[in-house]
């Protein structure tokens, strides 16, 4: 139960600075990007000691198909994960109450291209940094991460919205920035990034069991 509530907490604080920085008025701006990789990277040196710190279904996925991460742990993590995401919209829409709030149109392939490519970066970053026994307690773990999600927000944010997470694609769902008929592009693409990069981790690293 603790692991799970350590994924609850650490979406939340996720999904609840995009909002905030997102959302205008009193958004970040161009800033924005380095705000929520700035978040992600506390939280994953708060809790990946205590649950892996994976704060998106899909690292939760790539993890699982690399081999740290129980079987029983994968349903209780996405829930707690999209949960936290969920909650942490709500509380922005109430934060940001009376913003005008437009959702995005992206190019469907464009899209989903994006969302599959820098979800395979960040998970691909998060085993080969934080399940990798050649990094054993390294220091710049949470680092690595928080940086790959601010180089996808800047680099492919105006083509799909820079979701690179199942939990955070619900969460801007919720708020507005993004259209449910959408939402399918996010899941596909997370997902997809996912289980390619960690068929891709396990065969550049043949030797990790």
């Amino acid at each position: 139960m603790q692991k799970y509530l350590v994924e609850f907490i650490g979406t939340f604080f996720l999904v609840l600075v995009v909002g905030l920085s997102v959302i205008e008025p009193g958004g970040a701006g161009v800033m924005a990007p380095l705000a929520i990789g700035a978040t992600l990277m506390v939280m994953v040196y708060a809790g990946g000691h205590l649950s892996g710190g994976h704060y998106n279904p899909a690292v939760t996925l790539a993890v699982f198909l690399r081999g740290k991460c129980a079987a029983k742990d994968v349903a209780p993590y996405m829930i707690a994960q999209v949960l936290g995401g969920v909650i942490a919209a709500l509380l922005t829409g109430f934060n940001k109450s009376g913003a005008s709030v437009v959702a995005a149109s992206p190019d469907v392939v464009k899209a989903l291209l994006n969302e599959v490519l820098f979800t395979f970066a960040l998970c691909y970053v998060v085993l080969n940094t934080a399940t990798s026994s050649k990094n054993a307690g390294n220091s710049y773990y949470g680092l690595a991460i928080g940086f790959t999600v601010v180089v996808g927000a800047y680099a492919g944010g105006a083509i799909s919205g820079g979701a690179y997470n199942p939990a955070v694609a619900c969460g801007i769902t919720v708020m507005g920035l993004s259209t449910v008929s959408n939402i399918w592009i996010f899941l596909v693409g997370n997902f997809v990034g996912g289980a390619l990069a960690a068929w891709v981790y396990k065969m550049v690293n043949p030797d990790e069991k």
